[in-house]
Order: C-alpha cells, then structure tokens, then sequence
C-alpha cells in the first residue's frame, strides 16, 4: 500500500500553518488577532484595486459575524451558511450560471437616482 502524501509541493504550500497558528491563539490571543488582521490586509492589497473595497466591506461582515458568535463553532457555521447562500441561494452563481447556460441572462436592472431638494 503506497504512503499518503503529508507534505505539499512548494508550489502549493499554504500560507497558514494551523498548528502555529493555533499555538499563537492560545498563548498570545492578541498577537493572534494582529497577524490576522495583517495577513487578511496583505490578501486585500493583492486584489486589484477596484475589487478591494468590497473585499474590506465583506471582511467587517465576516467580523461582525464573529464578534456576534457566541463561540468559534457558532461563527464557523453561520460563515459556512452566508458561503453557501451565494453559492446556491436566490440569485447566487449557480443561478447565474443556470441562467447564462440558458440564453436567459439579463443585467441587473438600473435606475437613475433623482436628487430632491429639500424643503425650506
């Protein structure tokens, strides 16, 4: 029987190793919490520029999420659930790609927003 493989290709390393990460948790939650938000910043930054703010607003909610959980597993299934919901919900990418494989894809509709004066 052949050995499984433990080791990834160079080209494939992550860039998380869990079990020092999981050590930097339990012994410096803080410094934990800061090479977080640095990593998922340099993550960020390597976005092309006009994606970036929806990455960051996707983030505070991925932290919202979190702060709100009323322990990690908690957090990790309500995340789990908001993936899958884009994925498969009502107007997530498999609808989309449904649509487009169709020949029924049709844009977003558009509005012009009319700016109303306020009364004196």
């Amino acid at each position: 029987m052949p050995e499984q493989q433990t080791e990834q290709p160079d080209s494939q390393k992550s860039l998380v190793d869990f079990d020092t990460w999981s050590d930097l948790a339990q012994s410096d939650p803080q410094a934990f919490e800061a090479r977080r938000t640095q990593i998922i910043e340099h993550m960020i930054q390597r976005v092309p520029a006009h994606k970036q703010h929806r990455m960051r607003c996707m983030q505070w909610k991925i932290d919202q999420v979190r702060a709100q959980a009323s322990n990690p597993l908690s957090a990790c299934i309500t995340l789990s659930e908001m993936m899958w919901d884009s994925l498969a919900g009502p107007g997530g990418l498999r609808e989309t790609l449904e649509r487009l494989g169709n020949g029924k894809f049709e844009p977003t509709p558009r509005a012009r927003v009319l700016d109303f004066e306020r009364p004196t």
